[in-house]
């Protein structure tokens, strides 16, 4: 299985309205060292609907040549035009990403033979793996559960990113599709219950700003370790909590410029965290750190 434990949903550092190169490698070797288990560039976290197609793969070429072959790189493809997916895949592909993660189109709202077709127009035209991405809240549809089993006999379409929170979904998909899809939770709130029930991983937000933390949680619940998991994931739960009280990655990188990783910048349409919510967050940080979590 190639995507499995703690996967960081990356953020796209940004300097005077440009990509910021060198920290954005930096935050890539931050997370190499501290335990992350694979890098997912170019998702919602890195706000990927507004770069350009060449920064795109631009930064998923800069997070495979820093990860260097030691963890996976799975980089988004998002897109609500199958053609613009398929071009994209293909350029990441080339780029040596190992998969794509697809997310379902949003918008446009197909039906469930829409979101089939549109998957498998991706997985046909590329060599690479390719991770489902059902997150509703953003995309509006939602793939279910007799859509995902039909596209897993494709055999490139390896895994799922369920950021549905409902844990129910999870089960119905694990019991259609078997222990060989890999099943990965798309929210840190319900990283620890879904990986007690059988996910094999998580793709992460708050990781950003705690890799060895989440690392430690994931396994911990990976390996049925209760009260190690609970005892952690009440203490990061002000953290998940806080990360998406505002659209993310507004949060995330509110809180990662107060750590001092890159710079509070984020592209229009996203905007900077409000002042009152953004004081509860770094006194959740705050908290944190002198917990030395």
């Amino acid at each position: 299985m190639t995507f499995s434990g703690l996967m960081t949903a990356l953020v796209t550092p940004f300097s005077d309205g440009a990509v910021d190169e060198a920290t954005f490698r930096g935050l890539v070797r931050r997370q190499i060292a501290d335990g992350a288990e694979g890098l997912v560039p170019c998702g919602t976290t890195g706000e990927a609907p507004t770069l350009s197609i060449e920064e795109h793969v631009e930064v998923v070429r800069w997070t495979v040549e820093e990860a260097d072959g030691r963890v996976p790189v799975l980089a988004g493809i998002g897109s609500n035009c199958t053609a613009t997916a398929v071009s994209t895949g293909l350029q990441v592909q080339a780029a040596g990403a190992v998969g794509v993660l697809a997310t379902a189109p949003y918008y446009n709202k197909p039906t469930q033979e829409g979101l089939f077709q549109h998957f498998h127009a991706i997985a046909s035209a590329l060599d690479i793996e390719v991770c489902l991405y059902d997150v509703p809240g953003r995309s509006v549809v939602h793939i279910a559960p007799t859509t995902v089993a039909r596209l897993f006999e494709v055999d490139n379409i390896t895994a799922l990113k369920d950021a549905t929170g409902d844990l129910a979904n999870a089960t119905d998909v694990r019991r259609r599709c078997g222990p060989d899809l890999a099943l990965l939770s798309g929210d840190d709130f319900t990283s620890m219950p879904f990986l007690a029930q059988g996910g094999d991983g998580v793709i992460s937000v708050a990781s950003n700003l705690f890799p060895a933390a989440m690392r430690r949680l994931v396994d911990a619940s990976r390996s049925c370790d209760k009260a190690t998991a609970t005892a952690l994931n009440q203490q990061l739960f002000p953290l998940f909590r806080d990360l998406f009280i505002e659209s993310n990655p507004i949060p995330a990188k509110a809180a990662m410029a107060h750590l001092g990783l890159l710079n509070n910048e984020l592209r229009l349409p996203l905007t900077p965290m409000s002042t009152r919510l953004r004081e509860g967050l770094i006194q959740t940080l705050d908290r944190l750190i002198d917990e030395s979590v």
